[in-house]
């Protein structure tokens, strides 16, 4: 269940480890493709387009994996079925003997006053898309707007989360609107406003203080208006007002303020920490037989930090090396074998500001400016599965350095306010009666799993 890092990861091993006699292997995912990303900010800003991203989980030769187009919607683990809302909008009902929950996260929201309906994410490929669009559109109203209040509001953008997703975003996307602005002769370059704003006192704290301050120096640097401490206390259609007071005239809310993991966890029943489902060293789901549990949906136990209570982080590092260690753990429970804790140390961390700008930590070693960009893309461009994404991103990048933006709109979901429940499909979930109501066929044993 789901198409992410740990889930792709997973199905790529068991299809080489177990043969067509051993095991049929279902996928249930709403796209056919895998995303990678950690880029969809360069996607935003126009550096990479969102094919470079879109890892095809077809183009495999030793594919032979059964692909669900749609998402879990609910989980009965007594008769061990899902029901699967497909991309249709039909419910399907699909049996299992061993079910692997891999269905990563959704951004992290709060009750916020006119949060639900005025912001903005970046967890998807289709969210990186529209916010590049949405981004351009305000400087296309500014440039044609005689109304200076107007002009002001559309040119203040404002980013919610100083983890790295924030932090890229603002940076990446405050590049994109100091090249496009040259193309707008009848807009002030010094009206364009981004502030990143987080509740936290530091900047990215993981990396430590001193690439904390360098990232900040680069974006200050840039014109960044950075606000620690600092949350959102409402947002409208016209304002962002934060909790220090200050209402900040604004169109444009992006919303990165952390992960939380699917909310199909929150229907199994099964013990949570932190919102992430209980899992064993071996990933297997305690009390729950034949189901198992990775990825950001999953509070996997770092063994390796050698902490007590110590989960591994929401990170792609962890959930493609989880997906491949909860696979070998599979075919040992199907071949009657003992099955391995997960154990894996941290390698670094990576952050691509876009430019010749980044801050990176590499196996402890702390880099930033363009050497730390350098690190950066090689480690992205690195972990990519497929040669041909790899081939696309490096092609892209080298035009972009060379040729540069057209900043053209798509015109992409132009008459919808593209929010986050839009994108992400958060009221999509069953309640657990619904699910029984799906599932009623296969309880009981009435129906044998594949």
């Amino acid at each position: 269940m789901g198409a992410g890092f740990a889930g792709v990861a997973c199905v790529r091993r068991l299809e080489r480890r177990l043969t067509d006699r051993e095991a049929l292997i279902t996928l249930l995912s709403p796209f056919s493709y895998q995303l990678y990303l950690p880029l969809l900010p360069q996607v935003a800003s126009g550096v990479l387009t969102p094919q470079s991203v879109a890892l095809s989980l077809r183009r495999s030769q030793r594919h032979r994996t059964r692909i669900v187009p749609g998402g879990a919607v609910g989980v009965d683990t007594a008769a061990k079925a899902v029901v699967v809302r497909t991309i249709s909008g039909e419910y399907v009902t699909e049996p299992y003997d061993h079910l692997v929950l891999a269905p990563g996260s959704v951004t992290r929201s709060f009750d916020i006053p006119g949060l639900a309906e005025h912001a903005r994410g970046m967890k998807t490929l289709a969210e990186a898309v529209y916010i590049r669009d949405h981004v351009i559109a305000q400087l296309d109203l500014a440039d044609a707007s005689n109304d200076e209040a107007e002009r002001a509001a559309r040119l203040c953008f404002v980013v919610v989360g100083g983890g790295y997703a924030g932090t890229e975003t603002a940076a990446c996307l405050q590049l994109l609107t100091h090249n496009a602005v040259k193309r707008y002769p009848r807009i002030d370059p010094r009206l364009i406003k981004w502030h990143l704003v987080d509740i936290a006192p530091k900047l990215m704290p993981e990396l430590g203080d001193k690439l904390g301050s360098a990232a900040m120096n680069i974006l200050t640097g840039r014109g960044i208006e950075v606000s620690l401490g600092v949350s959102v206390a409402s947002v409208d259609e016209e304002s962002v007002t934060l909790t220090d007071g200050r209402v900040l005239p604004s169109r444009t809310l992006i919303w990165t303020a952390g992960v939380a993991a699917s909310p199909l966890i929150g229907t199994l029943g099964a013990e949570t920490l932190r919102g992430r489902l209980v899992v064993s060293p071996d990933m297997a789901v305690p009390g729950l037989d034949g189901v198992w549990g990775l990825g950001d949906a999953a509070a996997v136990p770092d063994l390796a930090k050698g902490e007590e209570g110590a989960i591994c982080p929401p990170t792609a590092q962890h959930a493609m090396r989880q997906g491949k260690a909860l696979a070998d753990n599979m075919v040992a429970t199907l071949r009657g074998e003992k099955t391995q804790p997960y154990v894996h140390k941290d390698l670094g961390l990576v952050v691509d500001l876009g430019g010749m700008d980044g801050v990176s930590k590499p196996l402890g070693v702390e880099l930033h400016g363009m050497p730390a960009q350098a690190v950066a893309r090689a480690y992205h461009w690195s972990a990519l599965r497929t040669n041909v994404a790899k081939t696309r991103v490096m092609t892209n990048w080298l035009l972009n350095a060379a040729a540069g933006d057209d900043f053209v709109r798509t015109g992409f979901l132009a008459a919808k306010a593209g929010t986050l429940r839009d994108f992400e499909y958060t009221d999509a979930y069953l309640t657990p009666e619904q699910v029984r109501l799906h599932t009623a066929s296969f309880r009981g044993g009435a129906v044998e799993a594949g």
